[in-house]
């Protein structure tokens, strides 16, 4: 996940080529197994995680890896933007000339460090704008169960976006 290897989608990079959606499936899947195993072992024994781990990977509540490991409180973009691929939430796409030419999650940095903002984005008259608050409210409920603080915010244009932070360890 640090190297050329895999990225996470943010939204800002092109869509995927036609017939490719099982393999980026699968590469979502092994990415995203590789981050609970680090939330697995980075957890244990350092009095960040919730309780004991139940084998879920589920959320908050009883589960190690319900706390962002430092690999993703170092790179939250990533980290948030992983997050919500494996969730099974589409990102959005921009072409060569970055113009919007898919509706979904757009991750990119927050204004303060350690945050990101994610935000409900398409191309123009595709109706991103009217499905953003309750898209964005479902963004947030994934990352709240993964142990990340989202808050959703009105701004510019009335436009909504979450502002998403690692949730500091309880121990």
């Amino acid at each position: 996940m640090t190297g050329g290897g895999f990225e996470a989608a943010t939204g800002d990079g092109p869509p995927p080529p036609p017939g490719t959606e099982a393999r980026r499936a699968a590469e979502v899947r092994v990415a995203w197994d590789g981050m609970l195993q680090i939330r697995r072992l980075t957890s244990a024994g350092t009095g960040t995680g919730t309780g004991a781990d139940t084998g879920t990977g589920t959320g908050p509540g009883g589960d190690s890896r319900a706390v962002p490991a430092a690999w993703e409180v170092n790179r939250p973009v990533r980290a948030v933007a992983l997050a919500l691929e494996a969730a099974g939430i589409a990102p959005s796409a921009v072409d060569a000339d970055g113009r919007r030419v898919a509706t979904g999650y757009r991750v990119a940095p927050g204004e303060r460090p350690g945050t990101v903002r994610v935000e409900w984005l398409g191309p123009p008259g595709g109706g991103a704008a009217q499905e953003e608050e309750g898209r964005l409210s479902e963004c947030a409920r994934v990352l709240e169960g993964l142990g990340w603080e989202a808050l959703l915010y009105r701004g510019p244009r009335k436009r909504r976006f979450l502002e998403v932070e690692a949730v500091r360890g309880t121990g």
